[in-house]
């Protein structure tokens, strides 16, 4: 089966907005409980290994042409996208290690060790900012495909024109 660019589109904004759905709702454990919390993120992993496969052929290509000619803005986007990489799976990882819920549930005890905690803490702090700025970088693509994918299909829906849409858009 062939996917299309615009069904991998439509696939990636849909897994996007449930990693950031599931990100805002587990960031602070504190309101949802640990158990959300570990478990939201557990989830997480997967959705976030799809989000990968979909991009996977901008990985390779982009990976393989790094140290030669590229535009600095997708260079720029390269290394960010490593640094998350990078960065939640530190989160994950040492999230695993202070795990209070989805390890004992498997059935395995990790020792508690309070330097799992401090990285943590400082990585997921890391990931907030990465995060910012890899929204910030990608603003324009969200916008346009929130508007085609999600936004027209409502407005369809509820039989609101284009032309009603634009007008609604133009006024202050």
């Amino acid at each position: 089966m062939k996917v299309t660019v615009t069904s991998r589109t439509k696939m990636k904004i849909f897994i996007d907005i449930l990693i950031f759905t599931g990100f805002l709702v587990a960031w602070d454990p504190r309101s949802t409980g640990i158990a959300i919390h570990e478990w939201l993120t557990i989830g997480g992993i997967a959705a976030l290994v799809i989000h990968l496969l979909l991009s996977w052929s901008w990985i390779v290509e982009i990976g393989a042409r790094f140290f030669g000619v590229l535009p600095p803005r997708t260079r720029f986007n390269y290394i960010l996208n490593s640094l998350l990489f990078i960065d939640m799976t530190l989160i994950m990882f040492t999230g695993i290690m202070i795990s209070q819920k989805f390890m004992p549930f498997l059935g395995i005890v990790v020792e508690r060790n309070p330097i799992w905690r401090g990285v943590h803490d400082a990585t997921s702090n890391l990931f907030v900012l990465l995060l910012g700025v890899h929204l910030a970088l990608h603003w324009g693509w969200i916008v346009r495909v929130s508007k085609r994918y999600l936004m027209e299909p409502v407005a369809a829906l509820l039989g609101i024109t284009g032309a009603a849409v634009q007008q609604r858009e133009a006024k202050p």
